[in-house]
Formats: C-alpha cells, sequence, structure tokens
C-alpha cells in the first residue's frame, strides 16, 4: 500500500489549492439504507472534482527542466481539469487529449484554464494512447490520471480529511474508474485504521476493474458503455489493480439507471448536483448492492459533480416518467373540429396538465378520417394517472401509453 506520509506530504502540498469539502450526515439516504450515512462532497471542490487533488500534487513535484518542457494528459475530464488548473498554477504548458465524446461543459472547463484540448479517439483509452504519442514527440512530462504515485497520494488525502472529521467511520464507499482514488485512500484508511471497511463501486459498463478485482487478476480490457463517464475506463492498471487486493475490502457494481435514480435522488433530495461517477456510491446503497448494520457509519465519496447538462435534462425526464410524475399517451381520435378540444376538456377535467402536445393525421397505419394525438401531461403519481386513462376511455378514446 502507498505509504500514509506520502499523503500526510501531499495535504500539506495542496493546502492552499484544494478546499476541504463538507462532510455530513444525508437523513433521508440515512433511513433508506438503515445505516448512518455521511456524504463527502467533492463535487464542490475546486474544478468540481477530487482530481484536482491528485494533478496538483503530481505537478508540485516536477522538476524546472520538465516544467520547462511542458506536460500532457489524458483524461474523460475531470483529471484534465485539474492538470490544466495545477499547470495555470504553475505557469506550465499544458495538452490534454480527451475522447471526441466528452461532455462540452468538460471540455469548455478544461479549455477556460489555458490548456490545449486535443479530442481524439471514443473512449479514454484511445485518448490515452494518443497523449502517450505526444508525451514522445512534443518531449512533455506525462501526468497518468491514476497509476502514479503522487497522484495517488493526492487524490488519498480525501480520506484523511474523512477520518478527521468522523474518526469512528466503519465503512468508505469509494467509486472506480482506473483505480488511483480508491487506492489513495483505502491505503490511508487501513494504516490509520485497519477495521475499517473500504467498498469500491463500478459501473456495469464499464466493469474491467470489477472482473480483475474478484479473479485477482488482469482480465484485460472490456468494452465501455456507460452514462458514468468519468470511470469509463477499459483498461484495468497493475498498479491499481496490486493496491486495490491488499488494501480494498470489496467491490460491487450498478448499472446506469441505478446510477441515473442516484443522480435524480441527490439532485432532488439532497439538493447536490453529481455526475454519474459521483453517484455510483449512493447508487449501490440505493438498491441494496452492500450489506449494513444500523450501527454503521458509513462514509461516501461524492467524486465529482461535473455532469453534461444535456445527459442531466434526459436523466430528470426519464425520472418523472418512472416516478409516475409525467405520463406519454398516444391517443387515437376522429380528425374533425373540436375532437382536439373535447380530448384537453377531458384531461382538464382530471386536472391533468398538459407540457407537450402533437397531431397526426397522415400515418399509413391511420385509417382515414382518424388521427394520432401524442400529448405528455404532468400527474400527481400512479393513482392518478389510472385515473385519467379510465376517464380517456370511458369517453371512447383509443389510448396507447409510450414510454
Amino acid at each position: 500500500m502507498l505509504l500514509l506520509q506520502q499523503v500526510k506530504d501531499a495535504a500539506v502540498r495542496i493546502q492552499n489549492i484544494a478546499v476541504k469539502t463538507p462532510f455530513t450526515q444525508a437523513s433521508v439516504l440515512s433511513s433508506m439504507s438503515g445505516a448512518q450515512v455521511y456524504l463527502k462532497k467533492e463535487n464542490l471542490q475546486v474544478t468540481g472534482a477530487f482530481k484536482l487533488r491528485g494533478a496538483f500534487n503530481r505537478i508540485a513535484t516536477l522538476s524546472d527542466a520538465q516544467k520547462a518542457s511542458g506536460v500532457v494528459a489524458a483524461s474523460a475530464g475531470n483529471h484534465a481539469q485539474g492538470v490544466a488548473f495545477s499547470a495555470k498554477h504553475f505557469n506550465i504548458d499544458a495538452t490534454i487529449v480527451m475522447p471526441e465524446s466528452t461532455p462540452l461543459t468538460k471540455v469548455n472547463g478544461v479549455a477556460e484554464y489555458g490548456a490545449r484540448v486535443v479530442l481524439h479517439g471514443e473512449s479514454y483509452d484511445d485518448a490515452y494512447a494518443h497523449a502517450k504519442d505526444l508525451e514522445k514527440s512534443e518531449n512533455r512530462t506525462f501526468i497518468h490520471p491514476f497509476t502514479d504515485d503522487a497522484v495517488i497520494a493526492g487524490q488519498g488525502t480525501v480520506a484523511l480529511e474523512m477520518l478527521e472529521d468522523i474518526p469512528d467511520l466503519d465503512m468508505i464507499i469509494i467509486p472506480i474508474g482506473g483505480g488511483g482514488l480508491i487506492a489513495g485512500m483505502a491505503s490511508v484508511c487501513k494504516q490509520i485504521n485497519p477495521d475499517i471497511k473500504v467498498v469500491g463501486v463500478t459501473s456495469k459498463g464499464a466493469r474491467g476493474f470489477f472482473d480483475s478485482y474478484h479473479a485477482k487478476e488482469n482480465k484485460g480490457p472490456k468494452v465501455v458503455r456507460t452514462i458514468a463517464d468519468g470511470i469509463a475506463v477499459r483498461d484495468t492498471a497493475d498498479e491499481t489493480l496490486k493496491y486495490a487486493l491488499s488494501v480494498v475490502d470489496d467491490v460491487v457494481e450498478v448499472d446506469d439507471k441505478e446510477i441515473a435514480a442516484a443522480i435524480l435522488f441527490l439532485l432532488e433530495r439532497q439538493k447536490l448536483l453529481v455526475e454519474g461517477a459521483g453517484a455510483v456510491g449512493v447508487a449501490a446503497l440505493m438498491h441494496k448492492k452492500i450489506a449494513l448494520k444500523p450501527s454503521d457509519k458509513v462514509g461516501v465519496l461524492l467524486s465529482g459533480g461535473n455532469i453534461d447538462v444535456t445527459m442531466l435534462s434526459v436523466i430528470i425526464e426519464k425520472g418523472l416518467v418512472k416516478s409516475s410524475r409525467k405520463m406519454k399517451l398516444l391517443v387515437t381520435l376522429v380528425d374533425k373540429p373540436g375532437s382536439l378540444m373535447r380530448l384537453t376538456e377531458v384531461l382538464s377535467e382530471t386536472n391533468a396538465n398538459i407540457v407537450h402536445i402533437g397531431y397526426d393525421r397522415t400515418s399509413a397505419n391511420l385509417e382515414y378520417g382518424d388521427a394520432h394525438v401524442r400529448v405528455e401531461v404532468e400527474t400527481k403519481g400512479p393513482q392518478h394517472q389510472e385515473e385519467i386513462l379510465q376517464s380517456l376511455r370511458k369517453n371512447g378514446y383509443e389510448i396507447e401509453q409510450v414510454n
């Protein structure tokens, strides 16, 4: 494991740069999970994620010659912003290679710190390969997002802060992408209190680390497809896997639907904007992936908050439908004057609020003289939706509920 002193040294280097983020109890999540749950809010960190810690610590240790030659990094977004911020602080030239699918908010965040952004490839691993090429061709120092011990030490400072605030934690739940974060945090936990249980959480859409951890050997690259872009890592690194096998107690996984539900829960019930990677720990608790006792004090890391607005809008929309607060209907009616008005009157009588409506009279599957109306209505739960459907059927409408 990483030496505790390395993490303490990193804490000194970053103390005037990284914010000591809040670590507070989440009462609703505690009730849901049956334990005492506390959230470490690294989504409120400078640059919006924990990655600043490791990037700054690594760049702070560069030689003058390395600083003069500049740095290069590969990242899906959060490490990129951490490197760009740190390079600007030390007045170092920085190039960041990011996957072409990287959310615009993260691309813009990097560019705003003055770094050159290069979009390349479909995944982090494609961007990584290109960044390594630039390391050689441009004589830059490569700042690895998770296999560098200085980066890992910086990430470990999150655990130092958590244990300073709540020394008697029984468990810490940590997102896993490449594994640098959990390597640093678990090393700290096990040296301060070996009884703390450390649990990692991966996305089912990026399960390379999950499979390798449970097989206790590197199982090689896996196909990546997940809304948690911050942990969308295809290849498992031998270095971080070795750390995990020595200091991590368990690794569980959650799927995209569970991650989306956690993002919506945190936004609505905790008033916290968290990206997919940052929400996986909460998703694991919400969906009972981790066994807990009522007496357990559990720290959950919200690792970042840099979510793409477009993705957030999709998650909110789907969440409203899933929770029966919005209903989408396809209604067939006679195409004549007054038919649409009568439909809206029926919906109004049931207190359904129409938020979108579309009228189609030309589809090939329609009988001549009929029309399809696609209507979206705001509703007040399953019972209200059933009342709306019954009222429409009572008035003679053919209805299809669509997702």
